[in-house]
């Protein structure tokens, strides 16, 4: 019919898959520096390299004349979109439409007929993909992406996409096996390592993410995604000089990119420039009204009043925009905070409560069991026995100390006090024991560690804390989860001073649950599994109080320093074995990075409005309720 015979849709999106497919690859051909591509040497590495795609590709769909011409139409103004000069696209265009035109090609080594046509559907399904993606129907992309691969199981594009369409529904780990398959298939697809590592830094590895990144721009150089993405990793990683590099690189070439000005703006806050941080975020949202995360983070910088609402009316807007779900978990805990700093704590509740499922979906589910089971390994395995006396290769050094608890229990808040001192210094949250007891996890779990390993431990440990801060008498380490690992590092460091704070425990644990925590956390995002962390948290505690030597141990209350901030900082301070110095109770005037949740309020005085701060949510937080007649651990 003649519907069908001018029906060219399907040529139309395999004319402009084509041309992006042949823009990437080209692009991705390395010259010499100053050497344009002139006009003979594109068609020469069209010739060469594409039209035989298009006989594998195109060719089999057999297009009748109207639809050949709307293909190659396609494919040029795709071409021109891309950046490509008129007459090296319209040269290309024709030599397109010749091929589509000529007869069958000589029989030669290559795929069979049948092969070429699928390889001809698979060109389709792959524009489809695209084109759902585009428009945020990501089940329905992902769907084609499958269907394609279903295909061709090693196509390079239709795995990235497909990782990229997972990925926007936060399912993480699917994703990143696709996007680990695309590199296996194309080892120079840069598409798909900037996004192995952008989905390893959501997932929070963060120290994985840097690679992938590095050789997405060492395959680009230019590859604007990669370098914001970099940025933002080291960021995560508390590097925020190395940051700033590619992110101002990025902006050099894109000035009004979204995701680099809101990761400057992050910056900004994490070095207490809270005005300079405000002006980035509002200057993102010039740029486009639907930029989430700067609508998220405007909410950390200060307390949220009623006057606020124009905020309100945008937060709640974009929330409601079809974010993809990590996406939309941050608006809405800003908007939980907004509506529980107003004293709506309904609202704060139901918005909360939204977020934390939201961030479910990119977790591993929490394993209550498993966590049951590691601390009954660690009390059966370190003993008052086994980490007794002086171990050969132990060091004295008392440069070391220790802030733990779990996390939202004022950690950051006493390290703040120690970095206010002039004798000591706040390294932040260091991921070295955690790291070390992961790599080295067959040996430890057996008992604490033998001479060369604790020898290579403490010289480790030494040297980060020297590249940090040289000159300290005392270096604090404030990883709330080293609370796991004080058996091993009292074994390593024995006279090295652990501070250890004591929440409420529905304050802690409520607190946990408001705040946009990494998916590693999994156990933040449901009442129960919190209530039960805790639990777990608190029999480990107490088994490291009857096992470690009293006088390396300090038990800090987070109500009594907040009741009576002198005193405590005090005792902690001579806990330290420093002498006394007022600054110490001045510490939100203290200048320094603070990479955690809690850098606006550690810039603020001590305030008493997070004491008890579960009562006005007690009607919303029913199995958080059974640890309310526990000793805070």
């Amino acid at each position: 019919m003649l519907f069908d015979w001018l029906d060219a849709r399907e040529a139309t999106t395999v004319g402009t898959t084509l041309a992006d497919d042949f823009v990437t690859h080209a692009a991705s051909e390395s010259r010499p520096k100053n050497a344009g591509l002139d006009t003979g040497s594109y068609l020469e590495k069209f010739a060469q390299k594409f039209l035989p795609r298009v006989d594998r590709e195109a060719r089999p769909l057999k297009l009748n004349l109207f639809k050949r011409a709307k293909l190659a139409n396609s494919f040029k103004w795709r071409l021109l979109e891309k950046g490509v000069e008129r007459e090296i696209a319209d040269e290309l265009a024709h030599a397109l439409l010749v091929r589509l035109s000529a007869g069958p090609q000589p029989a030669g080594p290559g795929p069979s007929e049948s092969r070429r046509a699928a390889r001809g559907t698979v060109l389709t399904l792959l524009a489809e993909g695209n084109q759902a993606l585009a428009r945020g129907d990501h089940p329905e992309a992902i769907r084609s992406y499958e269907a394609a691969l279903a295909r061709d199981s090693r196509h390079p594009e239709a795995l990235n996409n497909l990782g990229a369409a997972l990925c926007k529904l936060g399912r993480y780990l699917q994703a990143e096996d696709q996007f680990r398959r695309a590199i296996a298939a194309r080892a120079s697809n840069a598409d798909a390592h900037c996004n192995l590592g952008t989905v390893l830094r959501l997932q929070g590895r963060v120290a994985e993410s840097e690679l992938p990144l590095r050789r997405a721009l060492k395959l680009k150089p230019a590859y604007l995604a990669a370098q914001v993405s970099l940025g933002t990793t080291l960021l995560a990683l508390g590097r925020l000089r190395d940051a700033t590099v590619p992110l101002e690189r990025a902006l050099k070439v894109a000035p009004r990119d979204v995701d680099a000005i809101c990761a400057l703006g992050q910056i900004a806050a994490l070095e207490g420039r809270f005005a300079d941080a405000e002006a980035l975020y509002k200057r993102a949202l010039d740029v486009d009204s639907n930029a989430h995360g700067s609508w998220a983070a405007l909410a950390r910088l200060r307390r949220m009043t009623p006057a606020d609402g124009a905020w309100l009316k945008g937060a709640e807007a974009c929330a409601k925009r079809g974010l993809a779900p990590h996406d939309e978990a941050g608006v809405r805990y800003a908007l939980g905070k907004y509506y529980d700093d107003v004293g709506d704590f309904k609202l704060a509740f139901s918005s909360y409560q939204r977020a934390n499922e939201l961030q479910k979906l990119a977790a591993e589910p929490y394993g209550r069991g498993a966590r049951t089971r590691f601390v009954d390994d660690l009390i059966r395995t370190y003993t008052s026995e086994t980490i007794g006396g002086t171990r050969a290769g132990a060091s004295d050094s008392m440069r070391p100390a220790f802030v733990v608890g779990m996390p939202r229990s004022g950690t950051t808040l006493v390290a703040q006090i120690i970095h206010s001192h002039p004798a000591a210094r706040s390294a932040g949250e260091l991921a070295f024991w955690p790291d070390a007891v992961h790599k080295h996890a067959a040996t430890l779990q057996q008992g604490p560690p033998d001479e060369a390993l604790t020898r290579k431990l403490a010289t480790g440990y030494r040297s980060v804390l020297a590249g940090r801060f040289p000159d300290p008498l005392r270096v604090v380490d404030k990883t709330p989860f080293n609370s796991d690992h004080l058996g091993v590092i009292h074994s390593v460091f024995p006279k090295a001073r652990i501070i250890y704070l004591r929440r409420d425990p529905i304050d802690a644990c409520l607190s946990c649950y408001f705040q946009a925590f990494l998916p590693s956390l999994n156990f933040t995002m449901d009442l129960s599994d919190l209530a039960h962390y805790y639990q777990e948290h608190r029999r480990l505690m107490d088994h490291w109080r009857r096992v470690l030597p009293p006088e390396i141990l300090l038990e800090v209350p987070y109500a009594g320093l907040i009741g009576a901030q002198e005193e405590w900082s005090r005792r902690i301070v001579d806990f330290l074995g420093l002498p006394w110095d007022p600054r110490c109770l001045e510490f939100h005037r203290t200048e320094r990075v603070v990479r955690t949740a809690s850098y606006w309020q550690v810039r603020q005085p001590i305030y008493k409005d997070s004491l008890g701060r579960w009562r006005n949510y007690e009607k919303f937080i029913g199995p958080l309720l059974e640890l309310r007649d526990r000793t805070p651990a």
